[in-house]
């Protein structure tokens, strides 16, 4: 079955206004209604990380749940960001940014690969304490642009350190947008194939020219666990490219369904998700 993640949360946090709390509320209590499998709505991080979320747990207060399929995840950096999401019974999912770069991982989360490797040890500790499930995004999982070591096997071997310490959904992360189909088609059945009992997922970046041939070459080696942004808003500052975005969650859907995939969505309440939109990504 294809799991469609919604990422609000990701195509927010880089607004340079702020987003008033009702209006975030609003607009993700219709992406709630439209079917997907999880809203990636919020993250515990600092407010002076990302001021533009600082009222997470504020929104979290007015989602209205009672008639969503829709799961939540919210995002931490570091432990105090666990212990705070983990208090929110509406929370299902805790994801986390785990980067094969020393460089990336200092930028992203302001610690290094050895002290975020001990934060999900301490995430998994909470998780199972607090009935959460970890989603731990492996960044720079299809190349990396500063220098750092990149191979293959350094992607497996991280991996396999993240599954050792019982994390069971992975989503391989193209932050800026250097993947390409040639190296998903080789990473993602590998990892796969290896680790049958993990469920893989990609969130990739990419310019408005290529995201077809990257969401086509996961679906075709096996990938059921797509993120997306409504539009393609937000993506990472890093990014070489300013055209480097999220990829449109209309495109996957047009995408999988001409693949004959039965994505059961409430197109009406999409449509609405998409003209409210608009107060919020002038």
């Amino acid at each position: 079955m294809i799991k469609l993640i919604e990422c609000p949360r990701d195509a927010m946090q880089g607004l340079h206004d702020f987003v008033s709390t009702q209006t975030k509320a609003d607009y993700i209590n219709i992406l709630l209604q439209v079917g997907f499998d999880t809203i990636d709505f919020g993250s515990f991080v600092s407010p002076k990380a990302i001021p533009q979320l600082k009222d997470t747990a504020e929104v979290l207060a007015k989602l209205d749940l009672s008639s969503s399929q829709s799961k939540l995840l919210a995002i931490v950096a570091n432990v105090r960001g666990v212990q705070d999401a983990v208090q929110h019974e509406q929370i299902t999912y805790l994801g986390f940014p785990f980067s094969i770069s020393e460089t990336f991982q200092r930028r992203n989360t302001n610690s290094d690969i050895s002290q975020s490797l001990k934060t999900v040890e301490e995430m998994m500790n909470l998780c199972n304490q607090h009935h959460k499930q970890a989603v731990v995004y492996l960044s720079m999982g299809f190349g990396n642009p500063y220098g750092d070591e990149w191979s293959n096997e350094l992607v497996e071997h991280w991996t396999e350190e993240l599954i050792n310490r019982g994390v069971q959904i992975i989503s391989l992360s193209d932050t800026i947008g250097v993947s390409d189909p040639e190296k998903i088609t080789y990473i993602f059945p590998h990892l796969v194939n290896r680790f049958p009992e993990v469920e893989f997922g990609v969130h990739l970046h990419s310019t408005p020219s290529t995201w077809k041939e990257k969401i086509e070459a996961a679906y075709q080696t096996g990938c059921k666990r797509f993120d997306t942004a409504l539009k393609g808003y937000g993506g990472c500052p890093m990014a070489a490219d300013d055209l480097t975005g999220n990829i449109a969650t209309e495109n996957v859907i047009a995408y999988l369904n001409a693949q004959g995939e039965n994505l059961n969505l409430n197109m009406d309440k999409w449509q609405e998700a998409v003209e409210f939109s608009t107060n919020i990504f002038r």
